[in-house]
């Protein structure tokens, strides 16, 4: 699996709260719709940034802390983000966002900038910055986490292999 994009920046200790404020929760039950405000706590020019299919967040540590909410990984794939990476990811929001199928990859994020032009390769375990030539390691995903992101999530997976878990 291979994912193309340009980084779209965010700082350490992103919060459900942030992905898509609590304020909302009740309001807008159309993910689409509700991803029209995602990150707009932090940055309310924020959907203006992302290119659907072709925004990649990179953020630093700890992404994802907070709530359970499934609501927060589900507003970042709604929103046409292809992927998100991180030094660090909640435990609970790590495991929500494979079990939809949304791209996690955790690696040092440290050297990457605003709008770099970045290729993940999922096999190589890697990410290539064209912009600065730079090669970057990934941590590697196990082969169900690589199953789940190919099948589009837990669920996709166990109607493709008629209610059973297939690795």
């Amino acid at each position: 699996m291979k994912i193309e994009g340009s980084a779209v920046l965010l700082p350490d200790n992103i919060n459900t709260d942030f992905i898509i404020s609590g304020r909302y929760k009740f309001a807008i039950s159309d993910m689409k719709e509700l991803s029209k405000h995602i990150m707009e706590d932090i940055d309310p020019d924020f959907p203006k940034k992302l290119k659907a299919g072709e925004s990649i967040i990179v953020a630093g540590e700890n992404f994802g802390m907070g709530s359970s909410r499934e609501q927060a990984p589900l507003v970042i794939k709604a929103a046409g983000i292809a992927c998100v990476v991180a030094k660090s990811f909640a435990r609970i929001f790590y495991r929500n966002g494979f079990n939809i199928g949304l791209p996690l990859i955790t690696a040092d994020t440290s050297g990457i900038k605003e709008n770099d032009k970045l290729l993940i390769d999922v096999e190589e375990s890697c990410i290539m910055d064209s912009t600065q030539n730079l090669k970057i390691k990934i941590e590697p995903l196990s082969n169900i986490m690589r199953v789940l992101l190919s099948d589009g999530g837990i669920v996709n997976h166990i109607k493709k292999h008629n209610g059973k878990i297939e690795l």
